[in-house]
């Protein structure tokens, strides 16, 4: 099985990819019209590309069958996160990095983003990768276990700059699970930019731009 994506190529010669993963029941579309409000120069170099997660049947939705990076069996966020079904989706993350490697991009000019389900995605597969990346981005997430930083910390993106965001009235993912994450991930001594903002469960233009500030520091 490989991901089915939306692809949005720059007006130059691409040197560098952002992986942008969606939230649950979400797909690739929602997020592919984000990239002007990145406020990026018009010369850059990134390709982004927006994959669609895989279709699966939902626990909490009462089985409803969606589009989701993993099941989620319970709202306790100490066991949000089906580790099997998360798995499952990070070896599709994976196959995508070895395919643009292999296709010339170098994994230290790849940054993987996610939001919501996604930003669990992306802090899970980028931690726990073989390859050394440019980024990890996590917005209105939360860790999916509890060890992850220790192991991120041991592996090859310990130095690996991380970007991790969060909305102060989150009422789908609580503002305090994304402090913790951050908490965790700086006290295991990561390179970590942290920003909240006063919104729900969602993205705002402000962290967009500030985010866009932080793709261009490390991939220009």
């Amino acid at each position: 099985m490989s991901l089915q994506t939306i692809i949005k190529q720059p007006n130059n010669a691409a040197d560098a990819v952002v992986i942008w993963l969606h939230g649950l029941g979400d797909s690739g579309t929602g997020f592919s019209d984000v990239i002007p409000a990145l406020g990026l120069a018009k010369n850059h170099q990134i390709r982004f590309i927006f994959p669609h997660a895989p279709k699966q049947p939902v626990t909490i939705n009462g089985g409803l069958v969606m589009r989701s990076w993993y099941d989620i069996k319970s709202m306790d966020l100490n066991d949000r996160a089906d580790i099997k079904t998360l798995q499952q989706s990070e070896v599709l993350i994976n196959q995508l990095i070895d395919q643009l490697i292999s296709d010339g991009i170098s994994s230290e000019r790849i940054v993987v983003v996610g939001f919501s389900q996604g930003g669990v995605l992306a802090l899970y597969s980028g931690l726990r990768s073989r390859h050394k990346l440019a980024g990890i981005v996590g917005l209105s997430c939360y860790l999916a276990t509890a060890d992850l930083p220790k192991i991120g910390a041991g592996g090859h993106n310990a130095a690996t700059p991380l970007f991790v965001s969060h909305g102060e009235h989150d009422m789908t993912v609580p503002f305090s699970a994304g402090q913790q994450a951050a908490t965790a991930l700086t006290g295991a001594g990561f390179d970590l930019t942290w920003s909240q903002y006063p919104m729900e469960h969602w993205v705002c233009e402000p962290q967009l731009a500030k985010l866009g500030q932080w793709l261009t520091q490390y991939l220009s």
